[in-house]
């Protein structure tokens, strides 16, 4: 008999028919919930090596390609043999890879989240330490109010004359009428305390917001200070720029033969002039650092980021003599003097009760009242002096503002035709050095003259008894 195939052919036919039917079993036992027998197990073992043997010779006839035709037509003979068995493979493939993806996808979520964690806890810490860095005016205030050595040194002393208070008051209260033998000494010892610890707590609280008011006015004039010193550090760093551009300008006119020696020597002392200027303008930095540094009540070294804090506003609606009522209202000073001057009256009303004005110690308690009046006129009158001098100075400020700033542009104007005409030859080194001090100078007062007013609001502000 004539077979179409070789008898290797046949061998690779048998062994995938075999191959079929032991995992068809194993595959209809695994859908029913039941083992295969052992003897199909062990039948599938043998089938696997077989087919391991198959494949190796197969990949022989590949590698040798003695017959292309023929292996392309035993390739699609074998694919059909063998779709029972690619069905049922497929089945188990996909259920071992549903089972990879989940634990892949359930492992790659954990790895985000871990990595989300990760990133998380890295820059917090860096946006902290940034944000400790900046510094803003209120900051500064509340940085003081908690630090500042005068005002914990204020608000000690108010608590401990709130004891002395309250110890004196309790010794009085425990004289018996029978001790006091209807002394007026008694009597006004026992009256008098009370009213007076009554009055000498008020007068601590207001002593200590005094001290709070100055403080954060120092703080205001401080922080200002340190910014003009900022921004006048970065114009001493523009203005040795263009100095040293000048310099290169000279040198290289004096390489074409265009300019004299002299230029460039004009050029040299322009450049030591601006750096003698930065240098003095980095000292005063140093310097109003430590001074704002000491009065919030930190590390004198420590650096900030100052955020830039402009007053410019419109000049006060107020006129002079409602800044001043104003002030006289909102003032501490002026609650403390009332205060002092309701102590002295309740002495010469004890006095009164019991008909001993006239006498040396009640001329005395009159005097003190009399005394107590005069003060109140007179810090009034302070006042009242304070607030229209910080009045006036805020009105000038206002209008200096404007009169830098148009000198300053025109300055800068100045500075830029003068350079274009040294570069047409029509002017000297000289006149550009001087145009460029020029412009110096006027920037520098016009950021003065913003530093002043922002001084003055403050000092307006202080002056009315502002308390924000």
């Amino acid at each position: 008999m004539n077979f179409p195939y070789s008898s290797k052919k046949w061998l690779t036919l048998s062994i995938a028919a075999v191959m079929a039917t032991s995992i068809g079993v194993g595959a209809v036992a695994s859908e029913s919930g039941t083992a295969a027998p052992a003897s199909q197990t062990q039948g599938s073992q043998q089938n696997d090596k077989a087919t391991t043997a198959a494949t190796a010779d197969n990949s022989k006839a590949d590698a040798n390609k003695t017959d292309a035709t023929k292996a392309d037509t035993a390739a699609t003979e074998d694919k059909a043999a063998a779709n029972g068995t690619a069905d049922a493979k497929a089945t188990e493939t996909k259920a071992t890879d549903a089972k990879n993806t989940s634990t892949t996808s359930t492992t790659g979520t954990t790895n985000t989240t871990t990595t989300t964690n990760t990133s998380t806890t890295n820059n917090t810490p860096a946006a902290d330490s940034t944000a400790s860095d900046q510094m803003t005016l209120a900051k500064a205030i509340e940085l003081a109010m908690q630090n500042n050595s005068k005002i914990l040194t204020a608000r000690l002393e108010a608590k401990s004359a709130d004891i002395n208070q309250s110890l004196s008051y309790a010794t009085t209260s425990a004289i018996t009428a029978d001790m006091m033998d209807s002394s007026l000494d008694a009597e006004k010892q026992k009256k008098m305390t009370r009213a007076q610890a009554d009055l000498t707590t008020k007068l601590n609280d207001l002593a200590v917001k005094v001290t709070e008011s100055q403080v954060k006015l120092g703080v205001q004039q401080a922080y200002y200070n340190l910014l003009h010193a900022e921004a006048d550090l970065n114009l001493k760093k523009q203005s040795l720029n263009r100095a040293q551009t000048q310099l290169k300008v000279a040198k290289a006119a004096f390489d074409v033969g265009t300019k004299a020696k002299t230029d460039i020597l004009q050029a040299e002392m322009g450049v030591a002039g601006a750096q003698a200027a930065l240098a003095a303008a980095e000292n005063t930095v140093e310097i109003n650092r430590m001074k704002f540094n000491e009065i919030i009540g930190v590390d004198v070294n420590k650096k900030w980021k100052l955020a830039p804090e402009n007053k410019q506003v419109a000049a006060p609606t107020l006129t002079l003599q409602q800044a001043q009522e104003k002030a006289l209202a909102q003032r501490i000073e002026v609650q403390q003097k009332a205060g002092e001057l309701d102590l002295a009256q309740l002495n010469v009303r004890l006095f009164e009760e019991w008909s001993l004005s006239s006498t040396y110690q009640g001329r005395i308690a009159r005097n003190n009242v009399e005394k107590a009046k005069l003060a109140i006129d007179e810090q009034n009158r302070q006042i009242k002096m304070e607030v229209a001098e910080n009045y006036l100075t805020l009105n000038a400020a206002k209008v200096a503002i404007d009169f830098k700033k148009k000198a300053q542009e025109a300055a800068a104007e100045s500075y830029r035709l003068t350079n274009l005409r040294f570069e047409n030859g029509l002017a000297t080194t000289l006149e550009v050095i001087q145009a460029e001090e020029e412009y110096s100078d006027r920037e520098n007062q016009y950021l003065e003259a913003i530093r002043n007013y922002n001084l003055a609001v403050v000092n307006f502000e202080n002056a009315l008894g502002v308390s924000k």
